[in-house]
């Protein structure tokens, strides 16, 4: 392979303003030698291979790359872990034997509750695992790579799990979600950079964001184990549930070991041979013609896209990922997460425990659970079709905007006091119910194929990494608020601390109407130039790119304000 001092040149240029044309021209970007035999052939290779990317349709994306799609989705089911136990604590925080056995008396008519502090910490200890799981993640796949370092976090995962199923005190609880929540962050990093290397453009936003779906899945699973076992008051109603955690990292682990290595991790580390067994592993071969597809192609696309991204910065640390034009991305997919927690999801969080304090009964409470999770199990597949058809940026806009009114209402439905059993109590968990299916047909799902998408390939597992520990971080600041916002021995606001996070998702509205762009359809390589080029968000989905062009690139603003984009380049 050339050196790269004969690297592809692209697109990362100065933009000077004059009247409506924004021309773009070529600053402090290496050219390549196009008499280079070999710059040239990988030139017409990776361009071939983005074209078939791009052209490629979804019947020809599943049946080229069925394989590469099981071993993700076998990746990410490991979230399901994570989605099992965070809704099984938050569940049991209004599961009476739970209760009795790690909560406090408080008086004949509450019975047993666990204190605000403890739910707090309990909520808290698996985030504070899983920002350390995450660092070291980040670190640990660009050494090993995706396939042991699953490995390894499955059979972590397997051990931490006798501490909760043995705890006697909620000390030790609180220890084992601590140490749970360490192969939880890995699993976070993993399972959405793996899927989003391993596929095409017409596969990226389903794999992605599947890993929402297992969330989700992992939710109703404990909403109706714990509901099989409301009827039973002994320690075992509580310790199954633990128990059946262990059903999940066995069968992931011997997948683990047959699955292939990201062709991408292969291309960052110079083995472009290992590349290229690693995608034929991923792929099916008597689909390769129709499908126009070619290995050698493939792999020159990534090897160019690499030595485009390496022209910008050599460097794969986490300073990196603020530096440049990588501190525009890191904020981007930052937020996207952050917004998760801060337009008023820690309400679904705590959903059962919502319910009952809204006046239903413990087993009307669970059931809105389950109906909860399913109705989020609902949306999520459906925004598969809406992703394809409207976009990621307009989705989850128009989803902020949506949940901003339902909270609003939910808050003003907390105003008048509410009756045990009463009519509002079920308005409220209606509303919810609501919440949920919106959430997760929109920002729930698209999150995950946006933070995929719109880091760099170089730094990947590092942007998810910092992105998803923002995530983490604000939801310690979450897991502080919203117990203490519904615990009767708190603030006791109920539905009214909707009032509070509706203000919330209106401000993250306004930063996602002017800072997030619109990744559909985009190669990697694009999505490099258009932030090389520092495009508006707004302009993103309308922005012409050439990655190949070695000379020059004209941006021509039409009194529509869209933008299209003539590039000029010579074919080698």
């Amino acid at each position: 392979m050339a050196s790269r001092n004969n690297s592809i040149a692209a697109h990362v240029t100065n933009v000077d303003h004059h009247d409506n044309v924004l021309r773009v021209t070529d600053t402090h970007m290496r050219k390549m030698s196009v008499a280079d035999p070999n710059i040239a052939a990988l030139t017409v290779e990776a361009k071939a291979a983005t074209h078939s990317e791009k052209t490629m349709t979804l019947k020809q994306a599943f049946n080229l790359y069925k394989k590469a799609m099981g071993f993700s989705v076998l990746f990410s089911t490991a979230i399901v872990m994570e989605g099992y136990d965070t809704a099984l604590i938050g569940a049991f925080y209004a599961f009476p034997p739970f209760q009795k056995k790690y909560g406090s008396y408080v008086d004949e008519k509450v019975g047993y509750q666990i204190p605000a502090k403890w739910q707090t910490g309990l909520s808290d200890g698996a985030l504070v695992g899983e920002i350390l799981g995450l660092y070291a993640a980040g670190i640990i796949v660009d050494k090993i790579g995706y396939r042991y370092t699953m490995m390894a976090s499955l059979s972590m995962m397997i051990a931490f799990i006798f501490i909760p199923f043995f705890a006697q005190n909620i000390e030790t609880l609180l220890i084992g979600d601590i140490l749970q929540g360490i192969p939880w962050g890995v699993f976070q990093t993993m399972t959405t950079a793996y899927a989003s290397e391993v596929c095409p453009v017409a596969l990226r936003a389903y794999l992605t964001t599947y890993v929402n779906l297992c969330w989700v899945f992992g939710q109703l699973i404990a909403t109706g184990v714990l509901t099989s076992f409301l009827k039973r008051t002994d320690e075992w109603a509580y310790r199954i549930p633990f128990a059946i955690q262990w059903m999940w990292p066995v069968p992931l682990l011997i997948g683990a070991l047959f699955a292939p290595e990201s062709p991408w991790w292969y291309v960052r580390k110079g083995k472009t041979e290992d590349a290229k067994k690693a995608l034929r592993k991923l792929t099916s071969a008597e689909h390769a013609e129709a499908a126009d597809f070619s290995v050698e192609d493939t792999i020159a696309m990534m090897v160019h896209t690499n030595e485009l991204e390496l022209q910008v910065a050599s460097s794969t640390s986490y300073w990196q990922c603020f530096k440049g034009v990588d501190l525009r991305r890191t904020e981007i997919v930052s937020l996207v997460w952050v917004i998760q927690t801060f337009c008023g999801s820690g309400l679904m969080g705590f959903s059962i425990f919502f319910f009952e304090r809204a006046g239903l009964t413990a087993q009307g409470a669970f059931d809105m659970g389950m109906g909860q999770y399913a109705l989020g199990a609902v949306g999520t597949m459906a925004s598969w079709w809406l992703m394809n058809w409207v976009g990621r940026r307009t989705l989850y806009c128009w989803g902020l905007a949506i949940l901003t009114g339902i909270l609003l209402i939910v808050g003003g439905l907390g105003v008048p006091k509410l009756v045990e059993g009463g009519p509002l109590g079920w308005a409220v968990g209606a509303c919810i119910l609501v919440y949920t299916f919106v959430y997760d047909l929109t920002i729930g799902p698209v999150c995950y194929s946006l933070v995929a998408e719109l880091s760099s390939t170089r730094l990947k597992a590092k942007s998810i990494v910092l992105a998803r520990n923002f995530y983490n971080i604000a939801g310690l600041i979450n897991n502080e608020l919203t117990p203490n916002m519904l615990s009767v021995s708190a603030w006791d606001w109920g539905a009214k601390a909707g009032f509070f996070w509706a203000g919330i998702c209106f401000l993250c509205w306004v930063w996602t109407y002017f800072r997030l762009p619109e990744p559909k359809g985009r190669t990697y390589g694009e999505l490099d130039v258009l932030f090389e080029n520092g495009v508006s968000a707004r302009k993103f989905a309308t922005t012409a790119v050439d990655q190949f062009s070695s000379d020059h690139m004209e941006v021509v603003v039409d009194d529509a304000e869209k933008v299209a984009v003539s590039a000029n380049h010579k074919e080698y």
